[in-house]
């Protein structure tokens, strides 16, 4: 089998600016590598997922239950999966820009933290073991204060807030997907990079820097 590296992390952090970054570097030492990227906006399999974030179900991310939102994910996945695999089990390897740990950040924000432990298994069993997708060999989470956040896709929109979808739109609910995501960073030993220095977005260079290193890279 390959390897599969996941770079986390919420809206405005840099994803896949690093992912992008990481693939090179790791091409420029002669390593087998590929990105994917999630959701897949190319794919039919994303349909659903669109639909979601556009607000066809509900302007809320809360309109749709983690469960739910979690399968229109997943599916998404799986079809990716398929185009990948044979490179994967050649000895491959493979940076997901999001993964099934966007599913775990995201989604269990929408509960109570007492059923976080429960949800979480049925969402890796449900992918990793019943659909049968890798599960990830490492998982980086790119740290960054939701409001700092929000500025860089402000910036991302040239000042268009009417192209975010609701997930971005939502800063309580990207402040509770925070918290789940230092829950994460704790339970499964995420390693995490913080983006700031001092109140302050630190660079992509230095960012980048600090992601090989951790990665052994």
């Amino acid at each position: 089998m390959g390897k599969l590296i996941v770079v986390e992390g919420l809206d405005g952090s840099g994803k896949g600016t690093q992912s992008k970054l990481l693939v090179q570097s790791l091409k420029e030492k002669g390593l087998p590598v590929l990105e994917i990227s999630f959701p897949d906006y190319k794919s039919d399999s994303s349909a659903l997922v669109k639909m979601y974030l556009g607000g066809k179900f509900g302007t809320r991310p809360d309109d749709v239950n983690a469960y739910a939102a979690s399968l229109f994910y997943a599916v998404d996945r799986f079809s990716s999966y398929k185009d990948w695999e044979e490179f994967y089990q050649a000895g491959g390897i493979v940076i997901a820009d999001r993964y099934t740990t966007s599913n775990a950040v995201h989604q269990c924000s929408k509960l109570p933290e007492e059923r976080w432990e429960n949800y979480l298994d049925w969402l890796f069993d449900t992918e990793y073991i019943k659909m049968g997708i890798p599960s990830p060999d490492e998982v980086v989470y790119l740290d960054v204060d939701v409001s700092i956040g929000q500025q860089l896709l402000t910036g991302r929109y040239h000042g268009n807030e009417a192209q975010k979808d609701i997930h971005e739109k939502d800063l309580a609910y990207l402040q509770r997907s925070r918290k789940a995501a230092e829950y994460c960073v704790r339970r499964y030993g995420w390693k995490c990079i913080s983006c700031l220095n001092g109140g302050m977005i630190r660079s992509i260079k230095e960012i980048h820097t600090e992601l090989l290193m951790v990665l052994g890279y």
